[in-house]
């Protein structure tokens, strides 16, 4: 079994990557899409997108971390995916699972679903054009509106060279609305040879394991369920259903993604606040703590805070 830290844009931030990996255990991580239109991006973009590249292409906790890219000009992804690798991204992803509106109306992400050929196009140019020995892979959803060409892009992204495909088990049309139908994933694992790796809706070690046997997949990527519950991936590969970290140890987490220093130009008080915000799902002490620091606007502030717990 993998578990992989998935790419969500907004949220898996080089400063959350670092947080989850540091305390959980993931196999690689996936950077938030890095949006290619009609040029090479200059370097400082790859540095406020991926600056683990400056350590090797790995978080401080040693964890892996792919650099993925969302558009539809086949030279210019090729051309940015070369880029990547020559500033050290150990592996390239293609995104055809965003659902946002914008980026949709651009052509790019889930869209895409419903031009295979496209699809196929997008990676095999990528594929092509970076060395042998890095991966290549994309993730998709089931479909765009409708699941009538799910297995034409997953034949045709396998038929463009790529290692291996991550689904999330929804279409764009049904966004992140519950459930996610990992039975639908059992077909794709199927009809292609390379590895398939599921996604959705887990959110605790009984849904891995749902999600597993419903989807044939034994790899898993985690997303929303792995901000929430911190501890989620290490939940999983011991085998049980309670947190193994004690809320002193999360609050010792959260000052250091205060701490986190990759954007210091970030809004890290609204960041912070958006995460304690998905953390109180799960912890009465994070629903506790968010009351008291929902006001406060100083950063310095909410660290004390916090330090005065422990």
């Amino acid at each position: 079994m993998k578990l992989i830290l998935a790419p969500m844009e907004g949220l898996t931030d080089p400063i959350m990557r670092d947080v989850l990996t540091h305390v959980g255990r993931f196999d690689w991580c996936v950077t938030e899409f890095i949006r290619v239109t009609d040029s090479v991006l200059p370097e400082h973009v790859y540095d406020s997108y991926c600056p683990e590249l400056k350590n090797g292409g790995k978080t401080s906790a040693g964890t892996p971390v792919h650099v993925q890219f969302l558009g539809n000009n086949p030279e210019m992804l090729a051309a940015n995916a070369v880029r990547a690798v020559q500033l050290g991204a150990p592996a390239i992803d293609l995104n055809f699972g965003c659902p946002a509106k914008t980026v949709n109306r651009h052509r790019g992400g889930s869209i895409l679903l419903d031009e295979p050929d496209v699809v196929h196009e997008l990676v095999k140019a990528v594929r092509d054009a970076v060395p042998e020995h890095i991966p290549v892979s994309a993730k998709m959803r089931l479909g765009y509106l409708d699941e009538k060409h799910t297995l034409d892009n997953a034949l045709a992204i396998e038929a463009a060279g790529a290692n291996w495909l991550t689904v999330h088990a929804r279409t764009k049309a049904d966004g992140y609305t519950p459930p996610a139908y990992w039975e639908k994933i059992q077909p794709i694992r199927e009809a292609i040879k390379i590895n398939v790796i599921a996604n959705g809706e887990i959110w605790n070690t009984q849904h891995a394991k749902d999600c597993q046997l419903q989807s044939g997949c034994d790899d898993l990527m985690l997303g929303r369920g792995a901000v929430t519950t911190p501890d989620l991936s290490l939940c999983i590969w011991e085998n049980v259903h309670h947190p193994l970290l004690t809320w002193q140890d999360l609050v010792t987490l959260q000052i250091r993604f205060l701490n986190g220093n990759y954007k210091k130009a970030m809004n890290m008080v609204g960041r912070y606040k958006q995460w304690l915000g998905m953390m109180s799902k799960a912890y009465p002490e994070a629903k506790l703590l968010w009351d008291e620091v929902k006001r406060i606007k100083d950063l310095n502030e909410i660290i004390l805070k916090l330090q005065q717990t422990i």
